[in-house]
């Protein structure tokens, strides 16, 4: 009996000594890399967290960590937050990272739209969209619906919830208006999700669903999101009602614009009132590139759904966050509004008109604010890319035939090496030189992407980000609600996860 006690203790004895040495190493290490199971608890431990979790270890890695899965998972990965990287596979050796079958397995309710094309189709998606974007009637048409939105949809529900004196999550206000105002440009139609009486509107509300999905897929075995999938439970049945949403919105208007399109035999649609129509000016586009017809519902579908969540997530998110380093730092608000002020030329009291993209362009501090939340917070938070053939990336490290290598631009923000010591600081003051607004490298700061597949919107993003934040600084005051907690969301899309509520007081102007 003693025998078995003296083993029992010294099992138990080896036991504690395994945990404190396991424990010290992972002290030193970013994360322990367990037998079997791999580095998968440390990020299951931490999912609550992704993002943040993912910056700390690059930075305690020096940008680039090699991330191990379970043996039986298929998880492993490398992941950089380097520029060198990043200009490296983004641009210097494009073709040996396309978006592969990989990216459209996990991306695949966006169909063969931009996102997910590849070689020919993509360029073809690209060289449409431009054209078609960098019409003179495009433009027009944009500034027109962007101020229009503002005037009957945001300053309206402002102004009634003002005088409520409630607290509104100006998150959902913002995606409200991204989201008429791409379905308005694309569609020809407003879905009024941004009024008074803030309807339910399912598709507005399937793009938070689509995006949280998507980023599980990018970290967790795809054995696992498959059976979800097939189970139709957690993650997978919210996207597939998401997709179902899309596909009944969209498919609605595509017929309409069909019959339309059929009526006048194929000519491109030129209301004389709005001088542009994107939809019509798409599906004449693709009938020439086709060969003399129109493909089927599904390619449009694809086409408008990849514009929508560019359009809508991505200024939503990125104005969400640029509101709230706002209300951390009133100083760089009182500097926006002033600077509204003089370079529109307007008077004490008198009200924001609008104003031209040329006009936009003067604003150069609040240019330099928005940057400074897109760095911090960039609306794509990561990128998932794999090599065609084995490759050696600038910081040295070996990648195999179709290893999956996420490229972190949310820590990218947060990394001293790129940014120096205050890159946790807020400062649009870094955005601004003699000359103006000050340019970054794209692999540096890749809010809007890098190399061939850069964000063909930028610009159109910027006109509308400025009309949208200009508005609301110069006739508002906004409030963060007290003790409202502030993190990113778990999704592609880098939303604040408990939106952001806050109390609105119009100002005297």
């Amino acid at each position: 009996m003693a025998i078995i006690e003296t083993l029992l203790l010294l099992l138990l004895l080896c036991f504690i000594v395994l945990c404190h040495w396991r424990w010290s190493q992972q002290r030193s290490s970013p994360l322990t890399n367990w037998w079997v199971i791999g580095m998968l608890p440390g990020l299951l431990r931490n999912a609550s967290r992704l993002h943040d979790f993912a910056t700390e270890i690059l930075n305690q890695s020096g940008g680039t960590f090699t991330f191990k899965g379970p043996w039986f998972g298929n998880m492993d990965m490398l992941v950089t937050a380097d520029p060198a990287n990043i200009h490296y596979i983004l641009s210097k050796n494009f073709s040996n990272y396309p978006k592969g079958p990989e990216f459209r397995k996990i991306f695949d309710v966006l169909g063969d739209g931009i996102f997910n094309a590849d070689s020919q189709l993509w360029e073809n998606h690209r060289k449409t969209t431009m054209s078609l974007i960098k019409h003179a009637k495009f433009q027009d048409l944009l500034e027109r619906i962007t101020w229009q939105k503002v005037e009957k949809g945001l300053i309206s529900v402002l102004d009634h919830i003002s005088e409520l004196g409630t607290e509104v999550d100006l998150q959902e206000l913002f995606q409200r208006f991204t989201f008429d105002g791409i379905c308005i440009l694309l569609l020809g139609y407003d879905p009024g999700s941004l009024s008074i009486a803030l309807p339910y509107i399912p598709c507005e509300k399937a793009f938070g669903d689509m995006e949280e999905a998507i980023l599980y897929r990018h970290v967790f075995p795809e054995s696992c999101w498959k059976l979800q999938k097939w189970l139709q439970i957690g993650k997978e049945k919210q996207l597939s009602m998401a997709w179902a949403n899309f596909d009944q919105f969209l498919s609605q208007y595509i017929s309409l614009k069909r019959e339309e399109f059929s009526k006048i035999r194929g000519e491109m649609v030129e209301h004389q009132e709005e001088g542009f129509d994107f939809l019509a000016a798409y599906m004449e586009a693709y009938k020439v590139q086709s060969g003399g017809s129109i493909d089927s519902e599904k390619f449009l579908r694809d086409t408008l759904l990849s514009l929508m969540v560019a359009g809508r997530g991505t200024l939503s998110a990125a104005l969400t966050w640029l509101f709230w380093l706002l209300s951390l730092h009133p100083l760089a608000e009182v500097k926006i509004r002033e600077e509204i002020m003089s370079k529109l030329h307007l008077k004490e009291d008198e009200k924001l008109r609008l104003f031209s993209t040329e006009e936009s362009r003067k604003l150069v501090y609040l240019h330099g604010a928005l940057c400074e939340a897109l760095r911090l917070f960039p609306p794509v938070s990561l990128e998932h890319k794999a090599p065609l053939v084995p490759d050696i990336l600038p910081t040295g490290h070996h990648i195999d035939q179709n290893t999956k290598i996420i490229l972190s631009f949310y820590s990218m923000g947060r990394m001293e090496t790129i940014w120096g010591k205050d890159c946790l600081d807020f400062k649009p003051e870094r955005w601004i030189s003699e000359q103006g607004v000050k340019h970054e490298p794209s692999y540096k700061f890749p809010a809007f992407n890098a190399g061939p597949r850069s964000c063909v919107g930028k610009d159109m993003s910027f006109i509308q980000m400025k009309m949208i934040s200009a508005t609301i600084i110069y006739n508002y005051d906004i409030k963060v609600a007290e003790g409202h907690p502030i993190s990113p969301n778990e999704s592609i899309l880098l939303h604040m996860k408990r939106g952001l509520k806050v109390r609105i007081a119009k100002r005297s102007v």
